[in-house]
């Protein structure tokens, strides 16, 4: 698509844990340049848990978040050198981090899917968040793969950031890239009083925009996948959206 050219830039609100989120503002430039303007107010920061790793081995690791692959790294257990994960993000921080990593694109849906078309040997052990969907370990066992699942961090509501409200009482469009359930749950909750900021969101999938649908929007888009590519394909498409005529 095309770059348009606007008399100022517009303001995209990355409400993701800081990492993952000024990643996704550096794709953001890449494609966008000075089109739009990353305000950074994470929502949740993580809390890197110490819990003993399960008895027994395990063939290879599975990651389903790149804050997983931080959090393992902090962890002093002798984890097995194989990874799979779930984006290429993912995949890319497990590689820099020691281990030999291979991604799914997509979900975990996807992850389980390839893993029962091509079952690895050995059990597996699945290093989560707190927060998760989709009970992948269990679902693995009972299709004859045997996962652990091991919570190694939890992610902590953050209040916005004083110019996040600044930017939400204005009466300029902001557009808000939504990559979880939880996220748009706490930014439904976050919303501050007094807010005329017209809102652009985009949903990295339908779980997601189910549960942003309760929040007052001018537009709202799922992105084609759940991928950042995707992503950028949806916040390219309410850039149009929310640019004056």
């Amino acid at each position: 698509m095309a770059k348009q050219s606007l008399a100022r830039p517009l303001s995209v609100l990355l409400t993701r844990p800081l990492e993952q989120g000024q990643a996704f503002a550096r794709r953001l430039e890449e494609r966008f340049g000075g089109q739009v303007e990353p305000i950074f107010s994470p929502l949740m920061a993580p809390v890197f848990l110490a819990p003993p790793l399960p008895t027994g081995d395990f063939g290879a690791v599975i990651f389903t978040s790149a804050t997983g692959v931080a959090a393992a790294r902090t962890l002093n257990l002798a984890l097995p050198g194989r990874a799979f994960c779930v984006g290429r993000q993912t995949a890319k921080t497990a590689s820099a981090a020691g281990f030999t990593a291979s991604s799914t694109d997509g979900d975990a849906e996807a992850l389980l899917a390839n893993l029962l078309a091509d079952p690895p040997k050995g059990r597996l052990l699945h290093l989560r968040g707190e927060e998760a969907r989709g009970n992948l370990a269990e679902r693995l066992t009972m299709a004859g793969i045997p996962t652990e699942e091991l919570v190694i961090y939890r992610q902590d509501p953050q209040a916005l950031d004083p110019r996040a409200v600044a930017l939400l009482r204005a009466a300029d469009p902001v557009i808000l890239p939504l990559f979880s359930p939880r996220s748009a749950a706490l930014l439904a909750k976050a919303l501050p009083l007094g807010m005329n900021a017209p809102l652009y969101l985009a949903a990295l999938s339908p779980a997601v925009a189910e549960m942003a649908a309760a929040i007052p929007h001018a537009a709202l888009v799922t992105a084609a996948r759940p991928d950042a590519d995707a992503m950028l394909d949806a916040v390219a498409t309410l850039i149009v959206a929310a640019s004056p005529p």
